[in-house]
This record gives C-alpha cells, sequence and structure tokens, in this order.
C-alpha cells in the first residue's frame, strides 16, 4: 500500500490583538494601531502592531518608548485580554468542525492535520479557504493559511503567507521552499545558534542543509542533525491535543523602576502563585525554578535554580525565586524595570507517600485550596499577606491583577 502524504494546515491569525480592537471599532481600519504599554507613561512593550504601524519600523516586543518616536502619531491602546482570550476560544472553535486533530499554538494560531478529512472539509486548500472565510465571517479578522506535509513547514508557509494568504507547499518541494530562507526562518532555531553557524558562513537554510550530519553533531550535540533535517522540511512530530507548554512563566513591566525589596517580592509571590496555580491545574511538578529582571537600559539577568525534587506549591517557587533575587541584589541593587518567575522541566504530579507528614505536602495541601476557593470566587477572593504593596496607582493594580495568566507569557 502506498504511502498517504500528511496534509497539515497552520493557520495565524493576522496581528491578532489590532485586529480584534478593529472588528469591535471599525474606525480603527487602515490606521497605524500598536497593542501595548502607555506611549506617555514610555513603559511597556508593544503587543502587536498593526501593519501600518508596522511600515514605519514597529514590531512586537520592541519598548513602547522607541516606538513612540518611530510611529508618534499611531493610535496606541492598553489592550483587553478578556476579549482576546474570548475571540480565540471562537477561533479554535471553528477548527475543530474540519478536523478531530487540532493542536493549539496560542491564542491567535493553531495546527491542524486534515489528512483523510476530505469528506468534511475538502482538499487542504478548500480547507484552508473555507476557514478563513469563517473566521473574517464570524470573527472579523483576516488568517493566513500555510500547507505542507509537515508542522514545520506549514508553519514557516503561513508566515510567508502573511497578511490574509495561503501558502501551500506541495509534497517533495519542501526543502527548496526552504533554501532561500534566512536562518532564522526555522522554528525553534535560537539566537545563539543562529549566530554560531553564521560564524561558519551559513546565511540560509540551503546553506545548512548541505552541511553533513556528522558536522552539525560535532558543533551542537545530538541535536545537530535533526537540525539539519529540520532545514529540509523534515519533521515526523505529529499533530493531536493541546500542545504541552514546555515552561510557565508570569512577567510583568512596572509603570515606574521599582527598587523597594517588600514591592519587588510582592510581585514576584504574586507570579509565583500564578505559576504554582497553572502547574498545579495541569497536574505537573517543575524541577527548574527560573527568575527574570530587567532594567531601565534594558540589561536583562536570567537565572535559574534545580530544586532538590520536583515541586508545585507556590512556597517553594517563591523561595526559589526569592533566594535568587537576594543574591542578585546583594551584588547590586538597581532598581528593577521588569520581574518575572518561571518553572521549567516538568514531570507528572506524583509524589512518594510518606508516614512522616513534610512541611512541603502541608504547603502544596494549602495551595490546592486556594486554587479551589479562586476558582469559586475569583483570583483575588483570597491572598496572602506576601502579596500586599501599595496598588495605589493603576499600574500597579493592573499588574498585579496580571496573576490571572491570561495576559502574562507562557513559553513553548
Amino acid at each position: 500500500m502506498s504511502r498517504v502524504a500528511r496534509q497539515i494546515l497552520h493557520v495565524d491569525l493576522d496581528a491578532f490583538f489590532v485586529a480584534v480592537e478593529q472588528a469591535r471599532d471599525p474606525t480603527l481600519r487602515g490606521k497605524p494601531v500598536i497593542v501595548g504599554g502607555d506611549p506617555k507613561g514610555r513603559r511597556g512593550v508593544v503587543a502587536t502592531a498593526s501593519y501600518e504601524a508596522r511600515a514605519f519600523g514597529v514590531h512586537s516586543a520592541m519598548p513602547i518608548s522607541t516606538a513612540s518616536r518611530l510611529a508618534p502619531k499611531a493610535i496606541y491602546l492598553r489592550g483587553d485580554f478578556k476579549e482576546y482570550s474570548r475571540v480565540s476560544k471562537l477561533f479554535h472553535a471553528i477548527l475543530h468542525d474540519y478536523t478531530p486533530l487540532v493542536e493549539s499554538g496560542g491564542l491567535d494560531e493553531a495546527y491542524l492535520d486534515v489528512t483523510g478529512c476530505e469528506a468534511i472539509a475538502g482538499t487542504p486548500p478548500q480547507a484552508a479557504a473555507t476557514i478563513r472565510a469563517r473566521i473574517r465571517s464570524e470573527l472579523g479578522i483576516a488568517a493566513s493559511v500555510g500547507i505542507s506535509t509537515s508542522r514545520l513547514v506549514a508553519k514557516v508557509a503561513s508566515d510567508a503567507a502573511k497578511p490574509d494568504g495561503v501558502c501551500e507547499v506541495t509534497e517533495g518541494s519542501e526543502a527548496t521552499f526552504l533554501a532561500p530562507m534566512p536562518l532564522r526562518s526555522l522554528p525553534m532555531l535560537g539566537p545563539s545558534t543562529e549566530k554560531k553557524l553564521a560564524g561558519m558562513g551559513l546565511i540560509t537554510l540551503g546553506q545548512l542543509a548541505a552541511v553533513p550530519e556528522k558536522t552539525l553533531e560535532a558543533l551542537f550535540g545530538p541535536h545537530g542533525p535533526v537540525i539539519g533535517r529540520r532545514a529540509r522540511g523534515i519533521d515526523p512530530s505529529h499533530v493531536g491535543g493541546e500542545h504541552t507548554a514546555k515552561s510557565i512563566s508570569r512577567e510583568g513591566t512596572f509603570s515606574f523602576d521599582v527598587a523597594d525589596p517588600q514591592h519587588l517580592r510582592a510581585v514576584l509571590r504574586a507570579f509565583s502563585e500564578s505559576v504554582g496555580s497553572q502547574l498545579r491545574k495541569q497536574s505537573r511538578r517543575a524541577r527548574t525554578i527560573s527568575l527574570k529582571l530587567r532594567y531601565e537600559d534594558f540589561t536583562t539577568l536570567n537565572r535559574s535554580v534545580t530544586l532538590p525534587r520536583p515541586l508545585n506549591s507556590d512556597d517553594a517557587i517563591y523561595e526559589a525565586a526569592d533566594g535568587m533575587l537576594n543574591k542578585i541584589r546583594q551584588a547590586e541593587r538597581r532598581p528593577v524595570r521588569l520581574i518575572g518567575v518561571g518553572a521549567s522541566n516538568f514531570v507528572d504530579d506524583a509524589v512518594q507517600l510518606s508516614l512522616e507528614p513534610s512541611k512541603e505536602l502541608k504547603s502544596e495541601k494549602l495551595a490546592a485550596t486556594f486554587d479551589r476557593v479562586r476558582q469559586k470566587y475569583g483570583t483575588r477572593s483570597i491572598q496572602t499577606g506576601r502579596t500586599a504593596f501599595d496598588k495605589s496607582t493603576k499600574d500597579e493594580q493592573r499588574l498585579f491583577e496580571r496573576n490571572t495568566g491570561i495576559s502574562s507569557q507562557i513559553d513553548h
């Protein structure tokens, strides 16, 4: 029996946050719109920029202070993450009408395996057309779709299709499609790897694809040959179920630089509780806790510590993060612009039974109780004394309340 090529779609909503705002307020269409921080306060970063704003050089993750210089007449919006979450759920519901194999890549993107679903979805191009039409009709926003035989190539193809287009890469043409693209076009190829490859004179994916696997293994270890195969469009990973994040993190930018240790620890505690809640919700434990600090000059410090055993209690996460914060501030007590905490290196939530009660077990049971109360009465219904600080300004209250996780960063 001949092998049937997989048919994978990657559906990506164009300039999602801005698109939702424009759907609510059509007068914003065709204008430079930026969703992010406050240009007057010059704090925060750009979450999404309309294509009109991108023409001025504005892009996601750019400091608002820089964006305001490039596009001073743009329309700046704080963002409504509850609305974005609501629209995202509707978006994913549309996709499930075409195949049971849908894997979310975030609020605004997803992979679909439509292999063998012709009776329901039609051919892949037909499925792409009807999906895009429904998203535009029902949600009022545009979507770009990549079609290919693998998740990786479909993802790159959807980027090539932007804005508001479709790009199909047929079986056998994957390597040719990728060859002229810059290294950074390859998903999951990080800046350090790109820099090392550039030092070898490699600029395009075609050049990377031509490097012998033994050479790549010598440079990058067991992952080296995988990089080479991905550059040729080879990606055997399957689409199915919800994508499991490799890390969970929460971070926020202050409306003013903060040096007060009590203030920093209060926010750190709030973010630790949010990360812990997400771990318990997913029935996972983390071996590694990380801390992120950013200063006024955008110098960023990242620290991590591996725990003696995997834990998911708020106290364990906070104590690990606070310990790293103390060490950093012993050496340097600069005011902080951004603070964040994360968890990674997951294992399933299973603990070894003990006849002796432990501090960790009590902490975990208490955290689980807090979860149930917050789920029923709201995130702010119960707080610990460690999260108390002066929330007199609206910006600081907003930052504190971001521990709901809707607007916080989740890394995959």
